[in-house]
């Protein structure tokens, strides 16, 4: 049961990004609601060392996945009307990263990280404002301003995740941080290109690259959720000069 659902995943993950790919986007909504279903099944069921953490970023952005599927299904939202499925969908997203977040985070000896990574933290901080500022701008003339709020609050989610993970990677070097690393650049990749696609240029090339980003990056998570973290280990200077010695 267990290989039977992997491989239903992966096969589910092609349909998703083809049918993207296509502009089908009302079945390649019901398919990637599918896989998130499964995949929460799959963590749950066969995960022998699990982190609620994890496991609640799975169930919420399943939720908001499923929210944005049930929109086709909603009333249509005219102009000056508020789009509650979009606000509500886009809240749990952001609720979900935000555990992903506190995942890394509370696994980490912070004072030690922020004496050993201070000039790198400082200059991520410094590169996530200018990039939320840059990437939420390109949307100010589409969306009203709670919508033009709510974006860039997504996005400062989106890039402290990505700050976190490389912090997470630098200070331990393992694989499952490096695959955790690999999943949220990914998941940036596909939310940047996704703005792109919705809001800027509808290009049905820009849905296939969006959804192959988002498919690769939860199955990085999921591969990193299977791993027991074995860092901090020694950088590759270290070994070697305890290797001449």
């Amino acid at each position: 049961m267990n290989r039977t659902i992997k491989v239903g995943l992966l096969l589910l993950g092609g349909v998703f990004i083809v049918l993207q790919g296509l502009g089908f986007e009302l079945e390649g909504a019901a398919v990637s609601a599918l896989m998130l279903v499964l995949l929460t099944i799959l963590y749950c069921r066969w995960t022998n060392v699990k982190s609620k953490l994890f496991f609640w970023f799975l169930v919420t952005f399943t939720i908001a996945h499923l929210l944005s599927y049930s929109a086709w299904y909603g009333p249509t939202i005219e102009k000056g009307q508020v789009d509650y499925y979009y606000y509500g969908a886009n809240i749990l997203y952001i609720i979900s990263y935000v555990f992903l977040i506190a995942k890394i985070t509370v696994s980490l000896k912070l004072k030690e990280v922020f004496r050993e990574l201070a000039i790198p933290i400082v200059i991520l901080f410094l590169l996530d404002v200018f990039c939320v500022v840059l990437v939420t701008d390109t949307t100010k003339g589409a969306l009203s301003i709670y919508e033009y709020t709510l974006e860039f609050i997504y996005n400062a989610v989106i890039m402290a995740l990505l700050s976190v993970a490389l912090i997470d990677y630098m200070y331990r070097n393992d694989n499952k941080s490096m695959q955790f690393l690999l999943g949220s650049i990914c998941i940036v990749f596909s939310e940047i290109i996704q703005l792109a696609y919705y809001y800027i240029l509808k290009d049905n090339n820009l849905g296939f690259i969006y959804s192959f980003f988002l498919v690769v990056a939860f199955l990085f998570f999921y591969l990193q959720s299977q791993l027991q973290y074995t860092g901090p280990e020694p950088d590759y200077v270290d070994i070697d000069e305890k290797l001449e010695a």
